[in-house]
């Protein structure tokens, strides 16, 4: 929000100097980002009119002026402005005055003598405008100081607003924070109504429910549309970041800054009626001001003419409907929109206006009528005319009503540890535009319509804390005994999983959790996508719902840039609307209570490429595969005692040979594999990308450990070597081998598989040491030979297997 310094103080008096106002209203929460001072140079500086400019005999570029500065006689200036006209009133510094860095004096320019110079907009430091000279309106005084015609000196403050408060995006919103925090009074303003003058109306029809529940309107037939801003409305519009445009623009613009609602102008002649407002159509178009054809759907809303869109609500006027020079009739429209109605509409279509940047935020409900009015007197007295009645069609259902809220000197003291005197309370309070009621423990406050963010009691507190000032808070350490949490030891922590995978040689990387639907479309993992409604950027629109893509990018990234060997690894959440099939269980709990909502999971996930170890002399140089990662997997699930099994998979962005699906305790909790060649072309890899990703919480969960007393007895081995079928994998024979030998098996170890002469194709051999052991006896041979007969047994009945010969 910007805005002039002296149009500030015309609404709250106060002696505080501009360093002092300005300190102020950076510690009651109106932080201050930037001061541009103006005119506090200007001495000497006059307004004058060029009666004469004739070429200069030695430079065609260059005109000699006779310029009138109320003093009795002209003045003869050689100035080079392109714009430098007779009859041009313009600033003018005469001989002494003090123009940035130059001190003006006589001077003699190819020959012919100057006396003073014409100044621009950006010479006096008023207007980064240097085209030409600073034209001053043709009745401007000749001879008045410039400083004292223009309203100098006075300062462009812009203050960085949070967006709780919508309140203070006009000169007068400000004003009572400041009245506030100096211990002054705003002044009354003055809207009192316009009596009408002729009975033309236009019929208006609200269509929108909730989200447009006032409208107000109201015609004025025979203004000057081509009439000149006045300077000092022109120069407040300026000095609050506005260029002035035209009158009827200008007017519309002035309320906005200075009483907060937005407002529009409409040409009369190009309206038939009815005016109303409604949601717009799927596909329906409207030409806006600036020329281009928005195209619309159901979210927006639209100012409609006999049904038909002509301005979109609460962002943009038509190009159809706008008001020009050749204007006579006008129709001005104020409205309240809900802020949901209109938040976010405006940056679909790339646009973002001062009007929709308060809509969004809150604009008081209860302003649209009186800014009607005051825009009216502006126009008749400047434009001249003749207005009719005010048009105000509401739903007062929908319109918002601030309601009591009881304020206790209790819970001042509690929440800030200071008691404030009462006179203090009301005092701020009131000065806030709010009403208070004395009650025994307190007060009964009602909150000003636009204040949106006052709802509690602790709201009012937050206002008396600003405003009463933070620092005269006292700074209160806390007291009592801090809790300290322990750690459970049934899982493994983050610290943990991360420092296991570093000491495996891998290196830790961070990604958005944003990430493009497209690149998730090559990766076939756009189902049950959690979108969001207002993304950064169109690349980054989508909530993750795996580490794998991002972690592949970063993996590309150090290829393309020379890195033969990566290793990488992620440890971060993921998003779906619904959970993949890894927890079945969780899916189901979490859909009875939560519906659709978004879930979040934990995952870990690694991608290696390259070679398996690092180059050196005695390590020959291989590619890594698919059980090095599996490897590094097994590792981190032994520090939480995971027994992990894996069963042949084929996702669509996995190589279909060499990939699996890792299971623990018979529930899915992730993959391991190597990325599908297709999808490596696709994201321009050149190299073998082996990757795993898990469900972090099944994967870390661990017994709690427990002590235990070592066998004094011996273990016993036995070595046997089944010939199984190929599609037989060592998890489910070791598992059948675990099962069948009971609780005195210690271990079974796998140290050699076998194919070729003497196994027949579509065979295998796998030899297997069975460690036997008992806590409360010597294991007898008898004892042994019972346990390798029952494996046997078991494994050939479940496998088909047979002891190699």
């Amino acid at each position: 929000m910007k805005f002039s310094e002296n149009w500030l103080r015309s609404h709250v008096p106060t002696q505080a100097s501009r360093d002092e106002l300005v300190a102020t209203m950076t510690a009651i929460g109106l932080e201050v980002e930037d001061v541009e001072v103006l005119g506090e140079t200007l001495q000497g500086v006059v307004v004058a009119r060029i009666v004469e400019a004739v070429r200069h005999p030695e430079a065609d570029r260059l005109q000699v002026c006779k310029v009138d500065a109320g003093q009795g006689e002209l003045l003869q200036i050689v100035c080079g402005a392109p714009n430098a006209r007779a009859g041009l009133v313009a600033p003018l510094a005469l001989v002494g005055a003090q123009v940035g860095e130059l001190r003006i004096k006589p001077a003699r320019l190819r020959g012919v003598e100057s006396s003073g110079m014409l100044c621009s907009a950006r010479e006096l430091g008023l207007d980064s405008d240097a085209s030409g000279l600073l034209e001053l309106p043709a009745d401007a005084p000749v001879g008045q100081p410039l400083a004292e015609y223009l309203g100098l000196p006075d300062a462009s403050i812009e203050i960085k607003l949070t967006p709780n408060r919508a309140d203070c995006f006009s000169v007068r919103g400000i004003a009572f924070d400041v009245a506030a925090a100096c211990g002054s009074e705003v002044v009354p303003f003055d809207a009192a109504p316009v009596p009408a003058a002729i009975a033309n109306t236009l019929p208006v029809r609200l269509d929108a429910g909730s989200r447009a529940p006032r409208y107000c309107g109201r015609v004025i037939e025979g203004v000057d549309a081509a009439a000149a801003t006045p300077v000092w409305m022109a120069e407040r519009l300026r000095r609050g970041g506005i260029r002035p445009v035209s009158l009827l623009v200008d007017v519309t613009q002035y309320v906005m800054l200075e009483l907060g609602q937005p407002m529009h102008a409409y040409d009369r002649a190009t309206l038939q009626g009815p005016v109303g407002v409604r949601q717009a159509r799927a596909g329906e178009q409207v030409k806006l001001l600036d020329g281009r054809d928005a195209l619309l759907d159901e979210g927006f809303l639209v100012i409609t003419d006999a049904d038909r869109a002509v301005a979109l609500a609460g962002i943009m006027g038509g190009h159809d409907t706008r008001v020009t020079d050749a204007t006579t009739q006008v129709f001005l429209e104020a409205a309240y929109f809900a802020p949901a109605a209109i938040m976010g509409q405006g940056r679909k279509l790339g646009l973002h206006t001062d009007a929709s940047h308060r809509f969004e935020r809150g604009v008081d409900p209860a302003l649209a009528p009186v800014a009607i009015e005051v825009a009216t007197r502006l126009v008749l007295e400047l434009a001249g005319g003749k207005a009719g009645p005010v048009e105000i069609v509401e739903l007062p259902e929908y319109l918002p009503e601030p309601s009591p809220i009881v304020l206790r000197r209790a819970r001042i003291l509690r929440v800030l540890g200071i008691e404030i005197a009462d006179a203090e309370v009301e005092r701020i309070l009131r000065a806030l535009g709010m009403q208070v009621d004395a009650l025994a423990e307190g007060w009964r406050v009602v909150a000003p319509s636009r204040r949106f963010d006052v709802a509690i009691e602790e709201d009012l507190i937050e206002e008396l804390a600003r405003i009463h000032g933070y620092e005269r808070i006292p700074t209160t350490l806390p007291g009592g005994a801090t809790r300290i949490a322990m750690p459970t030891e049934t899982r493994l922590d983050e610290a943990t999983v991360r420092r296991q995978l570093v000491a495996r040689d891998l290196l830790e990387t961070i990604n958005y959790a944003f990430v493009d639907a497209a690149v998730l479309r090559r990766w076939q993992l756009d189902s049950a996508l959690v979108e969001l409604a207002n993304p950064l950027s169109a690349e980054l629109a989508v909530m993750r719902p795996s580490l794998l893509p991002g972690l592949v990018a970063a993996l590309a990234r150090n290829v393309a840039r020379q890195a033969g060997r990566v290793r990488l690894f992620e440890l971060g959440k993921v998003f779906a609307l619904e959970r993949p099939a890894m927890d079945g269980r969780v899916l189901a709990e979490r859909s009875a209570s939560a519906g659709a909502a978004p879930i979040e999971t934990l995952r870990i996930a690694a991608a290696v490429c390259g070679d398996a170890v690092a180059p050196q002399w005695g390590e020959p140089t291989r590619k890594v595969d698919f059980h090095d990662l599996k490897g590094d997997l097994a590792s981190l699930a032994a520090a939480s005692g995971a027994e992990l099994e894996y069963r042949p998979s084929a996702p669509g962005f996995a190589h279909p040979g060499r990939s699996a699906d890792i299971y623990r305790d018979g529930t899915r909790i992730g993959w391991i594999g190597q990325l599908h060649p297709g999808l490596a072309r696709v994201l321009e890899l050149d190299v073998d990308v082996v990757a795993f990703e898990l469900d972090l919480l099944p994967l870390s969960e661990r017994a709690l450990p427990r002590a235990a007393e070592l066998s004094r007895y011996p273990s016993v081995r036995r070595d046997l070597a089944f010939v199984v079928p190929e599609a037989v994998s060592w998890a489910a024979l070791s598992a059948s081998v675990r099962q069948a030998a009971g609780p005195v098996l210690r271990e079974v170890r796998l140290f050699d598989r076998y194919v070729g002469t003497g196994v027949e194709p579509g065979f295998k051999s796998l030899a297997m040491g069975l460690i036997l052991q008992d806590n409360s006896r010597t294991l007898t041979d008898r004892d042994v030979d019972s346990v390798v007969t029952e494996v046997v047994a078991f494994v050939e009945r479940e496998h088909g297997a047979r002891i190699r010969g």
